[in-house]
């Protein structure tokens, strides 16, 4: 059986690629530090291992750690892994920022969740309610070979698809395109305005709107609106009111620089701010 070190394992994302793997085709080993993931694991039926008895044999180490402690973590675990093993981590932006361990004779691979689509239909209403994934709801999955063969990121691909069942596609790119895709469009780009239509939404309704009222309306607007930009309804445009409301509102809301979050030098100035 193929040998997985999962470092990290009590976690949040930890436990949630532990659920999905403590009964899958791998050997699992399960490293953590902190009582409170040690406990979290155990309620999940599963018993930590000792660092130096698993890593040296392990043929897949998953990296489950935060990206403030990937540079520490991987220059403790990375020295003790057997030449040709594949290290995976969880996020672009460590790998992105040079924060990772230099090994030559190990394969690398990135791998990263899109969370279930907004455009998902699910059987029943608590996969509907699966929002982030790797439990009910299905969604996609992108995936670079930062450093090795086509047959590592085959492994890679096999490994991704378990821990974040269930998944649909999994997207080959680069590391490069993945800190494109985050931080700099769905965080610093995405999350920003998001918070910023929430905060908008709190004003209206202390401007007097009922709050059950506006929040309904908002998020029936985001749903159609949605719906139109994506192309999920063919031929649907938006209004004539509401394009002269975007014309007028771009310029007064949006600074025309914008576009600078996705150049090379701004996106790893996002990335190390992160890391």
């Amino acid at each position: 059986m193929t040998k997985v070190v999962l470092v990290g394992a009590g976690g949040k994302m930890g436990c949630r690629i532990t659920s999905n793997l403590k009964n899958s085709k791998y050997a699992m080993s399960y490293l953590e530090l902190s009582p409170e993931g040690q406990k979290r694991l155990a309620d999940l039926g599963v018993s930590v291992s000792i660092a130096d008895q698993v890593l040296q044999d392990g043929d897949i180490v998953i990296l489950a750690v935060p990206d403030v402690a990937i540079e520490t973590v991987s220059a403790q675990v990375i020295p003790q892994m057997k030449p040709g093993a594949l290290l995976v981590t969880l996020d672009p932006a460590a790998a992105f920022a040079g924060k990772i361990f230099p090994r030559e004779d190990i394969a690398i691979y990135v791998t990263h969740p899109a969370h279930p689509s907004i455009f998902n239909w699910e059987p029943d209403e608590q996969a509907q309610r699966d929002f982030f994934g790797g439990s009910l709801a299905r969604q996609v999955v992108v995936s670079a070979i930062m450093q090795g063969s086509e047959a590592d990121y085959a492994i890679g691909d096999e490994l991704s698809r378990l821990m974040y069942a269930p998944v649909t596609k999994n997207y080959k790119i680069t590391v490069e395109q993945m800190g494109l895709l985050e931080p700099a469009l769905v965080e610093t780009l995405c999350s920003t305005l998001q918070v910023i239509v929430r905060e908008a939404l709190d004003i209206v309704i202390e401007k007097g709107v009922p709050a059950d009222a506006a929040r309904d309306f908002l998020l029936g607007h985001l749903n159609i609106q949605l719906a139109v930009l994506y192309d999920q309804i063919p031929g649907a445009v938006f209004s004539d009111a509401a394009n002269k409301a975007i014309v007028r509102g771009k310029p007064l809301l949006i600074k025309e620089s914008w576009r600078e979050v996705f150049e090379p030098d701004n996106v790893m100035e996002q990335i190390r701010d992160i890391t």
